[in-house]
């Protein structure tokens, strides 16, 4: 039986970004996933719980989900006296990651900062976590380097900006390729199982089964 966990949506950014904050009640550590910014606002509740944050991930390397990672580590590892990781995403979003400052420019937003992650995760590899293993998948199309975190066991995953309740990913910009987003769709998210539960970036969470019948662009 996988420990049970505690999870907490923060929206971020004027894109209203979902920030996710998982915790293991009993030891209150932490992980925090794609904090795209209002780092305040994440501290606050990072103190208020009493959390331990031991690793920042990030799905890709869009400002809305990446903007407040570096701010964040900074507060974060001066806050616990210990180095808070940036981990993730695949290396092929460095130049994304290397750019969110200009990014936000053309938003007109200051306050979001390009981050260099501690390290790049690769498809397939294993993420220890608050006693549970998270699947790293690779998920191109809407950035080249995007990724998605699966617990398998308690059955949900960060699926970033891939899939969201009745939509896909963007695919409108110079780097991203929708065909390439949709295969990798029915490639590494369809498999999970209808019951997974998805966290997506922005919006409501659903469900593989309910996208996988009710999608419009995946039928």
């Amino acid at each position: 039986m996988p420990t049970p966990l505690s999870l907490e949506i923060v929206p971020v950014t004027a894109f209203g970004q979902n920030c996710s904050i998982l915790w293991n009640p009993d030891t209150r550590h932490a992980v925090v996933v794609d904090p795209g910014g209002d780092v305040p606002r994440i501290m606050a509740f990072i103190t208020e719980k009493g959390l331990s944050v031991d690793a920042i991930w990030l799905t890709h390397g869009h400002l809305d989900h990446a903007g407040g990672a570096d701010a964040l580590r900074r507060d974060l590892s001066a806050r616990q006296d210990a180095p808070v990781p940036v981990i993730g995403p695949d290396r092929a979003d460095d130049a994304l990651l290397s750019s969110i400052t200009r990014q936000a420019a053309l938003f007109g937003l200051s306050g979001l900062d390009n981050v260099r992650p501690d390290r790049f995760v690769e498809h397939g590899e294993i993420l220890d976590a608050l006693g549970h293993r998270f699947e790293v998948r690779h998920v191109p199309g809407h950035t080249p380097g995007h990724v998605i975190f699966h617990d398998p066991e308690s059955r949900f995953a960060f699926v970033g900006d891939t899939l969201f309740r009745g939509g896909v990913g963007r695919t409108d910009f110079p780097y991203g390729n929708h065909d390439q987003l949709i295969e990798a769709i029915r490639r590494e998210l369809l498999p999970l199982g209808d019951d997974v539960t998805i966290l997506p970036g922005h919006g409501p969470a659903t469900t593989i089964g309910a996208e996988r019948k009710g999608n419009p662009f995946l039928n």
